[in-house]
């Protein structure tokens, strides 16, 4: 197994830990407990130790070792801590929260794709929600997932906001999560492909008040399934 390989088996494990709480905060971890549990080598766990603290998970202390971070220094818009904690425990919580980070700004970012979209953009936006349309009635959920997340990245692109662009990670994996985990109908209800079909068209329109509209729709449908889960 090489190295890149095995930093990453390492990494998902001890993010996993950290964020689900099996590794509370104030735990303390060393190099030489990281080679041991794993057996892997001291450069191994020096990379995997970089990680954990670029993602605000541990830092570092002399004579100590690495020790866990409270959850709000964590780095909560990485798409890797995202999927840990939808694995974790914590699943309901996150979801709430990204739930409503994408109600408060899928809306305005469909407004603005409705006024700078190009139209090559435009075009895959009108292919996307055809293409869910025919995958969702199939319920055929994987195929559609992909598809969903495109669409949703895509938006989020063709806004010119690069606050915006830089949350496609988020709400992909957030989709991702949901199947992953059980959490998506069978089949998409007919109101949110109908939603996802009038945030295309009034993109395509040039309505940028119609856009925010249609996607608001889609975000308060989601916060009431996950309302459902409680």
């Amino acid at each position: 197994m090489g190295v890149e390989v095995l930093h990453s088996t390492v990494l998902e494990v001890i993010g996993s830990e950290i964020t689900a709480g099996a590794l509370p905060e104030g735990s303390v971890l060393t190099l030489e407990q990281i080679q041991q549990r794993f057996a892997v080598s001291r450069t191994v766990a020096r990379e995997t130790m970089r990680m954990l603290e670029h993602l605000g998970l541990v830092t570092s202390r002399r004579r100590v070792g690495l020790v866990v971070r409270p959850a709000a220094d964590w780095m909560v818009f990485d798409p890797r801590v995202i999927r840990w904690r939808l694995a974790g425990p914590g699943r309901l919580a996150q979801l709430r929260s990204l739930t409503e980070l994408r109600a408060a700004v899928e809306p305005v970012a469909a407004a603005a794709a409705a006024r700078h979209a190009d139209p090559g953009e435009v075009d895959r936006l009108l292919v996307l929600v055809a293409r869910m349309r025919e995958l969702g009635e199939a319920g055929r959920l994987d195929e559609f997932v992909v598809c969903d997340i495109e669409f949703h990245a895509l938006l989020l692109r063709a806004g010119r906001n690069e606050m915006f662009a830089a949350l496609t990670g988020v709400v992909a994996e957030v989709l991702a999560g949901r199947t992953r985990h059980g959490l998506m109908p069978d089949r998409p209800r007919p109101e949110a492909l109908d939603a996802h079909d009038a945030v295309a068209d009034a993109i395509r329109a040039r309505d940028p008040e119609a856009a925010e509209r249609a996607m608001t729709v889609i975000t308060t449908e989601i916060r009431a399934a996950l309302s459902d889960l409680h």
